[in-house]
């Protein structure tokens, strides 16, 4: 297919349009609709003719691979990474940064309108990062004989061995090229890994290290594995191996899922930002842009104070931390084992840990009407329909969402303005250059008192 891209979605696609001639009844369609069916292609720019060859067809959509490039933008550029296109992680390198920033926001104010109706005319805050080296946190597969390390192949789950990664921070690559030459050597053999997580500290000098067995070992055979990387890979401080673990009683929940088979203490990692000191366990979640951490911290925290806050999918304590400083009370709601251990040392004592689902803290929430403010930071589902409408009829002064997903974002922002809610402030950070990845934050202000 030659097709002319119209533009970029969510996602790392562009989008185009093809109709088939000879399709049964094609020509009266056509008439209808002029535009033809969508097709998904990644790699490519608005503007450009492409030629694209279709492997998946739906009724409604073909996904198509680029062939060539027939007419390039000219904001397409040598992409650095000789990886781009083969591993799935990155989808943007074939374009300049600014233009990367452009077509975020595109997305996002298309986004809006389309799935929540919300055509917003104030400005979008851009909060850019650079845009190599900012990853402090890199999860790679691993097989051991033969040895390799590396992502997935873009759109398969196949291993691609890679052996640099320009968005990792240069500790992580120093840590990468460690293991390949450790593993050439054959100093994994006889080990059942799958993954290895890297995991840099806010200097970039401190490397925490998450190996993933598939089974376990006698611990001398961890200890001596560990030993060796430690040797080759001083800036190690923590290092951990953990296996799998299923735990399927209900009264297991706030118990850990990963099983430590083996550590080099301490086990947990602190991690610095801005004046807050977080402590972060194996298994934890935590931001993973080394540069934006504490800016997106004080987007979230402006000018927030009041008497009592909701921090919401509080995972370490990112937010409930420093929120803590200028409320007089904090509910934090995380049901994550391990991050939720580590909100609980994170805080201070006017902070009040839950480990539950928002929904089951929901049963003991305090009155509508109470709360000054609500953060929620929720993983890329969104809060969805039940917990966006329980959150609105609890009435707080202020709704500060954290999103990682702009349709999902659409979709629950839509449920606050039918609430009462205005949007007061939309900041878009770039914790993810080279991808299609969006964070947002967006802050809420009530306007009307809940409908009864």
């Amino acid at each position: 297919m030659q097709l002319t891209i119209e533009k970029l979605i969510y996602g790392g696609d562009g989008l185009a349009r093809f109709v088939t001639p000879d399709e049964p009844g094609q020509a009266k369609k056509q008439k209808k609709d002029q535009r033809g069916k969508a097709v998904f292609i990644p790699f490519v720019l608005p503007g450009e003719q492409v030629e694209a060859r279709a492997v998946e067809e739906k009724p409604g959509f073909v996904r198509a691979t680029l062939e060539k490039v027939l007419t390039p933008s000219p904001q397409r550029i040598a992409p650095l990474c000789p990886y781009f296109q083969r591993c799935g992680g990155c989808h943007y390198q074939h374009t300049e940064y600014a233009n990367q920033l452009a077509i975020k926001r595109q997305i996002l104010s298309e986004t809006l309108e389309r799935t929540a109706k919300i055509k917003w005319e104030g400005e979008i805050h851009l909060h850019p990062s650079p845009p190599w080296g900012y990853r402090n946190r890199t999860r790679m597969k691993i097989t051991v004989e033969p040895f390799a390390l590396g992502y997935h192949w873009h759109n398969s789950h196949d291993l691609l061995p890679v052996e640099s990664c320009p968005i990792s921070s240069p500790l992580i690559n120093r840590a990468i090229a460690a293991i390949w030459e450790m593993g050439r050597g054959g100093g994994f053999a006889g080990y059942p890994l799958s993954e290895i997580e890297f995991f840099a500290g806010h200097a970039d000098a401190e490397l925490l290290l998450e190996l993933y067995a598939e089974k376990p070992l006698p611990e001398e055979s961890w200890q001596k594995l560990a030993e060796n990387l430690r040797a080759r890979l001083p800036a190690i401080t923590s290092l951990s191996i953990l296996s799998r673990a299923k735990h399927t009683r209900p009264e297991m929940q706030c118990e850990p899922s990963a099983k430590v088979e083996y550590s080099l203490q301490p086990e947990a990692f602190i991690y610095e930002a801005g004046s807050v000191r977080y402590q972060v366990s194996p298994g934890s979640f935590f931001q993973t842009n080394r540069f934006l951490v504490h800016p997106l911290i004080e987007v979230v925290c402006a000018d927030a104070k009041g008497k009592l806050a909701l921090d919401l999918y509080a995972g370490v304590g990112l937010f409930s931390a420093p929120l803590a400083r200028t409320f007089d009370r904090v509910e934090a709601v995380e049901i994550a084992p391990s991050s939720f251990a580590d909100l609980r040392k994170n805080v201070p004592r006017n902070v009040r840990a839950h480990c539950a689902t928002t929904l089951e803290y929901f049963k003991t929430a305090p009155t509508p009407g109470n709360l000054d403010l609500v953060v929620v930071d929720p993983p890329r589902a969104g809060l969805g329909n039940e917990v966006s409408r329980k959150l609105a009829a609890l009435a707080p002064a202020r709704v500060t969402y954290v999103s990682c997903d702009p349709a999902t974002l659409a979709r629950d922002l839509a449920v606050f303005l039918q609430s009462g809610y205005a949007i007061a402030q939309i900041h878009l950070l770039d914790l993810f250059p080279q991808t299609f990845h969006i964070e947002t934050v967006v802050h809420l202000s009530r306007r009307r008192p809940p409908e009864r």
